[in-house]
């Protein structure tokens, strides 16, 4: 009976095997034609040349395909008269990408490099020997010793003479070594730049096909990859306040997937698909007592507004250029310097931070304070430092369909188109373009507008007595705009960076243009109407300030001036306005404002008293 069962089994396993045989194998030959870039993660659009499709179940494989793949984002979509069956992603280890000639070309130089420093450091082990024995050497006088003179000048004369030389070896053979020692790091850097980040392994995806007769046909592929994605920055230039404000929209692009995307259609997305996208559901709202553990959730605060720092290699603790910077789940980003430097706005209820970096561990930190060092650590396949300074390929475009921003008229290089979807905005990039899998960062222009601002001077002198200069983009959230760092430029002089947060801005963005000196404000409290008296168990305390305020420039200027009277906190306390120079007042805050037009040469004196009346025996913070 065993033998029979153990027969059937064979059977039922040649069976099996034979099956499978009869499913060809069929290697495709395709190529990316376009990509689809989120701000975190891309769709690709791998295209399979047409094919020959025999009779029976076959399966076509697309080997050596990114090892970043989502499983659950593969779609297969055919063009002939056969069914796919189903679509299955496998891992091929065997997979190795072969090396350029331009690669060979670095290794063999750098083994040649490597050669060379190790025959000099092998010879300056030698002079250092002969250095030890000449030292070794040097007592050849005694109290017991007859010595002839001439041999003795002979033999210091030649001791002197072998040490001056090996010295002088030593200075030399460290100099060789470090000129060769700065080639040998040119080209591991080169070579790390050709490889980017070599993946260790790669995908196959096996499209599954049933026909019923031999025909032709063509597969389709789109899958969603990880280490890749784009975030937006903003140039914003004024000439003069007499021009029109230029808002230069571009996009940084950058990805690290394992394969290149040559000459493809480039589509970049507002989308996020590492978001969650399902509604939220509130729950029961439960008040109790603190006492009884009850506590109130979310209480989410974070003031930091900017956040800045350094970001090291771990093992070397040596400065990395060309880090990409997030704020987790938004589209405000940045990259290190050349020094590894970084600084980042951060919008209201921001809290952590994503660094990344090619060949290093991916890092979420929690943002916790206003300067941030962070150590990264090397990955199991080391990549020695890559320079990315000077990699940016810049590409001009322009945003088609923006009614009130008038686009400029000149030429551009790459046309792009800007749709408004349903839940995202695409920007759909027109010439074909090239983005390695390097994970540099590329700068791509989607917009250039030009907006009519409204220019007027800001001073809250309690703070600071300085005048800053502000202008005022109406219309802007017509745009379609996303949130993201921008920098500013004024008669041609780099002002600073601001953030663009769209989802915070009114229709009107305000940006701050820096300070003129020309307009000249002073603020002064005015000890001769301070006055403190007391009556009963109550104290009164006035005081008084003047704001001095002159336009030195040879034109006019609008200027709004903000300033404040204290809010009273409990009933015991009392304010009693008494001047104000017919500012607006804003009881709620205590805000004052001013809205004012000096001539040249204006000068113009606002003041500001009150009264405080508090008990006598409780003392109170005033100016």
């Amino acid at each position: 009976m065993m033998k029979h069962l153990l027969k059937f089994a064979l059977f039922l396993t040649f069976s099996n095997l034979a099956a499978i045989a009869q499913e060809n194998q069929i290697q495709v030959n395709s190529k990316i034609t376009n990509v689809t870039v989120f701000i975190s993660g891309a769709q690709v659009h791998r295209q399979a040349e047409m094919f020959d499709v025999p009779i029976g179940v076959s399966q076509f494989v697309f080997s050596g395909l990114s090892s970043a793949i989502e499983a659950q984002s593969i779609q297969a979509k055919g063009d002939g008269n056969f069914t796919i069956l189903s679509v299955t992603q496998q891992r091929n280890f065997l997979f190795e990408k072969k090396n350029s000639e331009l690669r060979m070309q670095y290794t063999n130089t750098i083994a040649s490099l490597t050669d060379q420093i190790a025959l000099l450091r092998n010879e300056m082990a030698v002079y250092k020997e002969e250095e030890a024995m000449l030292g070794k050497n040097q007592a050849v006088m005694g109290p017991s010793v007859n010595y002839d003179l001439a041999k003795l000048k002979q033999a210091l004369d030649f001791q002197k003479q072998r040490l001056t030389e090996a010295k002088n070896k030593q200075l030399e053979i460290n100099k060789s070594i470090a000129k060769l020692q700065v080639e040998l790091n040119k080209y591991n850097n080169q070579l790390a730049e050709l490889d980017g980040k070599s993946l260790q392994n790669s995908n196959d995806i096996v499209v599954k096909i049933s026909a019923k007769a031999a025909t032709k046909g063509k597969l389709t592929l789109t899958y969603l990859v990880s280490n890749a994605g784009w975030y937006p920055t903003y140039d914003i230039r004024a000439k003069d306040i007499s021009s029109p404000i230029e808002l230069v929209y571009k996009a940084n692009v950058s990805q690290n997937s394992g394969e290149d995307w040559k000459n493809i259609r480039l589509t970049l997305s507002s989308g996020n698909p590492s978001t969650n996208g399902t509604k939220p559901e509130l729950g029961t709202y439960n008040l109790g007592y603190l006492s009884m553990g009850y506590s109130m959730a979310n209480i989410a605060s974070n003031a930091i507004t900017n956040v800045k720092g350094k970001i090291f290699s771990e093992n070397e603790r040596n400065p990395l250029p060309g880090v990409s910077v997030r704020v987790k789940n938004t589209s405000i980003g940045t990259t290190t310097d050349a020094n590894g430097n970084y600084s980042l706005q951060i919008p209201a209820g921001a809290q952590t931070l994503v660094f990344n970096y090619i060949g290093y561990t991916t890092k979420e930190l929690q943002v916790s304070s206003p300067i941030m060092n962070v150590f990264l650590a090397e990955t199991e396949q080391f990549l020695r430092e890559v320079s990315v300074t000077d990699s940016k390929v810049v590409l001009r475009g322009m945003v088609a369909g923006a009614a009130p921003a008038k686009a400029k008229k000149e030429t551009k290089a790459v046309e792009v188109e800007s749709v408004e979807k349903q839940t995202n905005v695409t920007f759909d990039i027109k010439n074909p373009y090239t983005i390695l899998s390097d994970g540099k960062q590329f700068s791509v222009e989607i917009g250039d507008y030009d907006f009519k601002a409204d220019f007027e001077y800001y001073a809250a002198p309690k703070l600071s007595e300085d005048a800053f200069l502000t202008a005022k983009l109406n219309s802007f959230s017509d745009i379609n705009l996303i949130s993201g760092e921008a920098n500013i430029f004024f008669e041609g002089t780099y002002l600073g960076k601001t953030l663009l947060d769209v989802q915070q801005a009114s229709d009107t963005l305000t940006i701050s243009l820096g300070v003129d000196k020309n307009v000249v404000i002073k603020r002064e409290r005015q000890k001769d109407f301070n006055e403190k008296q007391f009556i009963g168990s109550a104290q009164k305390d006035t005081r008084s300030f003047i704001i001095d305020i002159k336009n030195r420039k040879s034109q006019p200027i609008n200027l709004i001036v903000e300033d404040q009277l204290p809010v009273s906190t409990s009933s015991e306390i009392s304010i009693e306005k008494q001047e104000i120079s017919k500012a607006r007042y804003d009881e709620a805050n205590g805000k004052l404002s001013w809205s004012l037009v000096l001539q040249p040469n204006q000068q113009q004196k606002l003041a500001i008293k009150y009264q405080v009346k508090y008990p006598k025996n409780k003392p109170v913070n005033l100016e």
